[in-house]
C-alpha cells in the first residue's frame, strides 16, 4: 500500500465513524465499561499483593487479655513481650480503646454498637518484629511462650492471615483470568459487530469500489483503522475515568481492627500500557475478523 493513501484511508475511517456515530459510540461506551472493569479488578488485586508482601515481610503479633486481668500479670506479660528479639511493643489498647476504633472503623454505620450492653472486645497488646528468622523468633513458639501466662486470652499474628490470604489470592488470580477471558471475548464481539454494522450500511459503497478496481486492503484498511480507532478512545476513556476512581478511593484508608489496612496506589506504568495496548489490540483484532467476513484477501 503506498504511503500517499494513508491519509485518504484515515479520513475515510474517520468519516465511517462519524456517519455511524451512534453505532460506534454505544461500543465505545462498552469496551470502556469492559476493560473497566478489568482496570478495577487489576487495581485491586496489585494492591492486596503489594499489601500481603509488604505485611508478610514483617510479623505482627496482637496479644488479646481476659476480662479482669490485674496490673500485675499485665504487666509480665508486658515485660516478657520486651525481652524477645527483635521486639516492638507498639502499644497497649484498652477495651475503651478497641471500641473506640470500632466506632471510626465502622464511621456512619457505628449507630449498630449503640444496642451493646456491654464492651465485648478484649484489652491487647499489639507486637512489632521487623526481622523474623531463627528460633528465637519463631512465631508459633512465641505464641505457645505467651499462652501460657496468666490472663492472656487469644495470641494471632499476621503471618497467620497473610498464609490464608495468599491461598485467596492464588484463587482470586484464577477467577481474574476468567472474568478477563470473558471480557475480552465480549470486546472482541462488539467490535465485530460495530464494524458489521457500518459495513452493512456502506455495502453498496463497497461494491462499486469494487467494480471500479479498487483492492480487498484498499477497502479493508478503512475499516481495520476504525477498530484501532476505537481501541485507542476506549483504552484512555477507561484508564481515565479507573485513575479517578483511584483518586478519590486513596483519599478514604481502608481499616481492619484499627490498623490502616492499605495505602492505595495507582496501577504501575507497565500495567498502564498494557490495559492501552490490549485495547487496541482488540479493536484490530475485532475489525480483521468482521472485515474477513466479507472479503476474500
Amino acid at each position: 500500500m503506498k504511503l500517499r493513501l494513508w491519509p485518504y484511508l484515515f479520513s475515510q475511517a474517520v468519516i465511517n465513524i462519524m456517519n455511524n456515530r451512534l453505532v460506534h459510540l454505544i461500543g465505545l461506551g462498552t469496551m470502556v465499561i469492559s476493560l473497566l472493569i478489568f482496570g478495577i479488578f487489576l487495581l485491586l488485586f496489585v494492591n492486596l499483593s503489594a499489601w500481603i508482601e509488604g505485611w508478610g515481610s514483617s510479623l505482627t503479633i496482637s496479644v488479646y487479655l481476659e476480662d479482669g486481668i490485674g496490673d500485675h500479670a499485665r504487666n509480665s506479660v508486658a515485660s516478657f513481650i520486651k525481652r524477645l528479639p527483635d521486639a516492638e511493643l507498639k502499644r497497649f489498647v484498652s477495651k475503651e480503646k478497641a471500641l473506640s476504633d470500632l466506632r471510626n472503623t465502622l464511621g456512619p454505620q457505628a449507630g449498630l454498637l449503640e444496642g451493646l450492653s456491654r464492651n465485648p472486645l478484649p484489652a491487647s497488646f499489639e507486637v512489632l518484629f521487623k526481622e523474623v528468622g531463627g528460633k528465637d523468633s519463631d512465631p508459633r513458639k512465641i505464641k505457645e511462650q505467651l499462652e501460657k501466662f496468666k490472663g492472656v486470652d487469644e495470641v494471632q499474628y499476621s503471618e497467620e492471615w497473610v498464609n490464608r490470604f495468599k491461598d485467596l489470592m492464588k484463587i482470586v488470580r484464577l477467577v481474574g483470568l476468567i472474568i478477563g477471558g470473558l471480557l475480552f471475548m465480549g470486546v472482541l464481539f462488539i467490535v465485530t459487530n460495530t464494524i458489521k454494522l457500518t459495513i452493512y450500511s456502506r455495502k453498496d459503497e463497497i461494491e462499486i469500489l469494487k467494480l471500479v478496481g479498487a483492492t480487498d486492503w484498499f477497502v479493508k484498511i478503512p475499516y481495520m483503522l476504525e477498530g484501532i480507532i476505537q481501541g485507542i478512545f476506549s483504552g484512555v476513556l477507561a484508564l481515565l475515568t479507573l485513575f479517578l476512581a483511584y483518586f478519590f478511593i486513596s483519599k478514604e484508608k481502608a481499616y481492619f481492627f484499627s490498623f490502616a489496612l492499605l495505602d492505595f496506589s495507582f496501577l504501575p506504568y507497565e500495567y498502564s500500557l498494557a490495559i492501552f495496548l490490549l485495547s487496541v489490540f482488540l479493536g484490530l483484532v475485532g475489525s480483521l475478523i468482521a472485515v474477513d467476513r466479507f472479503f476474500d484477501i
